[in-house]
């Protein structure tokens, strides 16, 4: 497969998953902001904008931060080049420029998906109408998803966008948990409170996590316990660890396909050695943020390594 095209499988599923996570991201922010106090609220949403790394485009444009702006500017700003419609328009594009490695019916979901958020995001989205853009985008991942399980042959096409997908996916949980940690959490005299409890829920409910979280623990909210949900649970679909344990399977299978192993895949082993050693104990011994930050480093250098090993811009 030449390097453009498994290039454009593994940033078509990258660009989908970043949409679908800002649109969670958002939602848990949006509902976060309605229960709080103006000057409060604005800190919710600052904490949103800074997740995703765009509180400095945000700052150049907007001097405040309140809502409107805020879930316009992650939704639709043609100035924000990692909004919402811009994230599915690249990912249409790049199922354009591949439509002979993906099925019939998966560019069909991207398609009719980029379409409907198309027209959705055309105008600026009132508080009313916040709600039911966030479902239509997650109800596009959801079809989306279920289209490329649903039908694309298991060739290297097939794992080169799993391997996107989990990349993106492992990069936004981190970065919701690490937003949760340091920027939503007011004071440490917060800690244990409702404004504490609150915000936890709103964390699981950012990654589809509260039933799937209430059903393993009795509806217990408590930080060490969620922490523990989100990083090490192989069970959940959207921890650190499911995440990570798919892509080293993506990538051994990349590996026996090309008869050779990569860069990515040492750097992957590296990465399932750390996470199988950990406890939850000895990350809150080292830190979470400290933790977060070089999962997130590993992670970003893994895509790198997959970039590089498979020459996507040849």
């Amino acid at each position: 497969m030449l390097g453009r095209t498994a290039h454009g499988l593994f940033w078509m599923c990258r660009c989908l998953e970043r949409a679908e996570n800002t649109a969670r991201l958002l939602e848990a922010g949006f509902h976060m902001a309605l229960t709080r106090d103006v000057a409060t609220a604005e800190e919710e949403w600052r904490s949103v904008i800074e997740a995703f790394g765009q509180r400095a485009g945000y700052e150049n444009k907007h001097g405040t931060y309140t809502g409107h702006q805020a879930w316009n500017y992650l939704l639709r700003d043609p100035d924000n080049a990692t909004s919402v419609l811009a994230m599915i328009g690249a990912a249409r594009t790049n199922a354009r420029a591949v439509r002979n490695a993906i099925s019939g019916e998966l560019w069909e979901a991207i398609n009719e998906s980029w379409m409907e958020i198309s027209r959705l995001l055309a105008r600026p989205l009132a508080q009313n109408s916040v709600g039911e853009a966030v479902q239509i985008i997650r109800r596009a991942g959801t079809v989306v998803h279920g289209a490329m399980s649903g039908s694309m042959l298991r060739n290297e096409g097939f794992h080169f966008a799993r391997a996107g997908t989990f990349v993106e996916r492992a990069d936004c949980v981190a970065r919701i948990l690490d937003m949760k940690y340091y920027l939503l959490l007011p004071s440490l005299s917060y800690v244990g409170t409702s404004l504490d409890t609150g915000q936890w829920d709103q964390v699981l409910r950012s990654v589809s996590g509260d039933r799937a979280f209430r059903w393993l623990n009795a509806g217990r909210i408590d930080a060490r316990v969620i922490v523990e949900f989100l990083v090490l649970d192989d069970r959940f679909p959207r921890s650190l660890a499911f995440c990570h344990t798919a892509l080293r399977e993506e990538l051994a299978a990349l590996a026996r396909m090309h008869g050779r192993e990569g860069e990515s895949n040492a750097l992957m082993r590296e990465s399932a050695t750390r996470l199988s050693d950990l406890t939850i104990d000895g990350i809150f011994e080292r830190g979470l943020h400290d933790f977060l930050r070089h999962f997130t480093q590993a992670n970003n250098a893994i895509a790198k390594g997959i970039a590089e090993d498979y020459r996507f811009l040849s």
